[in-house]
């Protein structure tokens, strides 16, 4: 174990201190780089092994598809010895201002193909099964109906690239406060586009965060949606700091998941809410808190 995990005895969680030994969460949240980087150091592999001490099961990594082959290849090593399951990355180029799988140019799509194409090679080499997805910003010139079908066009055609590899491109609809502008927005809007595409290889990335300004109605749409889910992201509003910190009963939600036999990543993206290595300790203790249902 090393040496900042142990600092973890001190923390209290209630009236219980927090043993040495990792703690048994009931999900499979996964932390990302930097969030610990106060108590394990910057070093992406004392990293790791630091979340694999806390207890944590999982890992995602939005930048590994543009880190180094070397460095790609030792992160897989310690994810496998410490018994981390790899979460999503992000697998293309995303367009925050300008159209490209929306208006349908052939040539953009070809590029979104190709880093598809590429991504595979990434997800072989760190033993991933999720990419994100987002198809990118609207193109105001063309009524919604036409750019859905040039999404689901560039989708069809990414799947089959992924289904013989049993890899799966999960589309994430992000909020109108801080990407404005983006096609995908909705839970019910990716759930028709992961209807329409029909392939195992296209899911939905559900992050919690996201919906909850958009839309809110989590629990419900968390059900209504289950069958095309692949994957949650986590992150409490207003903030996008750690559960606790905001106005979202993540306890509750977390709960409704687990029952439904949810055997997937959960991913923490999200900041810290408290700075320093005491605010990683208590960001550990938050999930604790809410991990804590029955």
């Amino acid at each position: 174990m090393i040496g900042g995990a142990s600092t973890l005895s001190s923390t209290i969680l209630g009236n219980n201190p927090v043993s040495k030994d990792p703690y048994p969460f009931k999900l499979k949240y996964a932390p990302h780089l930097g969030m610990f980087k106060n108590s394990a150091g910057d070093d992406p592999v004392d990293q790791l092994n630091f979340m694999a001490d806390t207890g944590f099961r999982a890992f995602e990594d939005n930048g590994m598809k543009g880190r180094e082959v070397s460095v790609q290849e030792k992160m897989a090593k310690t994810m496998q010895d410490r018994g981390l399951q790899m979460g999503v990355f992000v697998a293309h180029e995303i367009s925050w201002q300008e159209p490209n799988l929306t208006n349908g140019d052939t040539a953009l799509r070809e590029k979104f193909l190709k880093e598809i194409t590429e991504s595979v090679e990434v997800a072989k080499r760190v033993n991933a099964k999720w990419m994100t997805v987002v198809p990118g910003h609207v193109d105001l010139r063309l009524k919604m109906g036409f750019q859905t079908s040039h999404v689901m066009e560039s989708l069809r055609r990414a799947c089959d690239i992924l289904e013989p590899h049993d890899l799966v491109m999960v589309l994430e609809p992000l909020n109108f406060y801080n990407h404005p502008g983006l096609f995908l927005t909705e839970i019910p809007q990716a759930y028709a586009l992961c209807r329409a595409v029909d392939s195992p290889s296209c899911k939905i990335l559900f992050d919690i965060y996201h919906q909850q300004i958009t839309e809110g109605n989590i629990i419900p749409n968390i059900d209504a949606a289950w069958d095309e889910i692949g994957y949650f992201q986590i992150g409490d509003n207003p903030g996008r700091k750690e559960p606790t910190s905001g106005e979202i009963n993540y306890k509750n939600i977390f709960k409704h998941i687990h029952d439904k036999g949810f055997d997937g990543i959960l991913g923490m993206e999200h900041g810290n809410a408290h700075p320093g290595k005491d605010g990683e300790e208590m960001l550990i203790k938050a999930y604790q808190e809410v991990d804590s249902f029955k």
